[in-house]
């Protein structure tokens, strides 16, 4: 059971594709445990598609791992998903994390590709029975709702088996999706006390169901900054978080030092979380550099200790 630290971003708060590269040639040679890519189609913030960019990154890195958080399965096809996974893990050698959740029902993503929101939960559960079993069955037939697939089978299969399969959200639902098919969990925007329940869940259930997920996959995240809380970047990202929550932001943004980031990062360990996810909050693409230059020099070690 181990306690692993990764980078995530939604937007892309880069000026182009060399600032990209060069950020993430930092996290890969420096011990960072994976990259995360939020998943966004339409919007005005310059949003990378998410597995398109884990193509990308099985090429540009040699060590670090990186994952979706969270595709929306309730948009894409099971199929072709599966296969797209499974050449990213061979091409990788084994180092793509697949992650997916249903997707908002806020979503403009849903009204700009013309597929409905009704009906996504189904959907996406139907989609994770059939990528789990296409990246280790050679004969899938499957007769669902919105799916159906008669000896299907894709190859080369993934390097990884079985090939994770991170599963996001909090409702009942999604604790059920993750019990039945998931290998973990994921948490979005939400602070230690919100997180403990649904471990909870997803582990009472996956043991009615025998089955079971390990310790170290259960994940969680927040936002940091070495700085100052008083720092304007500061102010507008607890304004934002403040905004979309609809509450004060209380256990989802550790500013200060390594030890304000150890001890929020301990009250998600208190919840069940050993994987995270923590999100650089800077100014501009030298500023997220050198946040994670931080990161790596300062509070990766700590984190390192932790599994000593």
């Amino acid at each position: 059971m181990t306690v692993s630290a990764g980078l995530g971003i939604a937007n892309f708060p880069f000026p182009d594709a060399k600032s990209f590269w060069r950020w993430v040639d930092v996290c890969d040679a420096g011990g960072v445990d994976s990259l995360w890519q939020s998943d966004r189609i339409i919007s005005r913030d310059p949003q990378l598609e998410c597995i398109s960019a884990m193509a990308a990154l099985a090429g540009a890195t040699k060590r670090v791992k990186f994952g979706m958080n969270v595709a929306s399965l309730g948009l894409r096809d099971p199929v072709i998903t599966a296969k797209a996974c499974a050449t990213i893990d061979v091409l990788s050698e084994g180092r793509l994390l697949p992650a997916f959740g249903v997707g908002s029902a806020l979503s403009r993503d849903f009204t700009a590709t013309g597929i409905p929101t009704k009906g996504r939960g189904q959907r996406s559960a139907e989609g994770l029975e059939i990528m789990s079993r296409l990246w280790s069955e050679d004969s899938v037939t499957f007769n669902g709702e919105y799916y159906q697939l008669e000896d299907a089978c894709i190859s080369p299969k993934p390097v990884q088996d079985p090939l994770p399969l991170w599963v996001g959200g909090s409702a009942k639902q999604a604790i059920e999706r993750t019990a039945r098919w998931g290998t973990g969990w994921q948490a979005g925007i939400e602070s230690p006390e919100q997180v403990a329940p649904v471990i909870t869940g997803i582990k009472a259930r996956t043991s009615e169901l025998g089955r079971s997920i390990d310790e170290d996959h259960y994940g969680a995240g927040f936002g940091f900054r070495f700085g100052s809380p008083d720092e304007p970047v500061c102010q507008r990202y607890l304004e934002l978080l403040t905004k979309r929550l609809g509450r004060e932001p209380k256990g989802f943004l550790a500013v200060g030092d390594t030890n304000d980031m150890m001890a929020l990062l301990q009250e998600f360990r208190a919840a069940g979380v050993h994987k995270f996810i923590l999100r650089p909050v800077a100014v501009d693409a030298d500023d997220i550099i050198e946040q994670t230059r931080l990161f790596v020099d300062k509070l990766l070690p700590e984190v390192a200790a932790l599994n000593g």
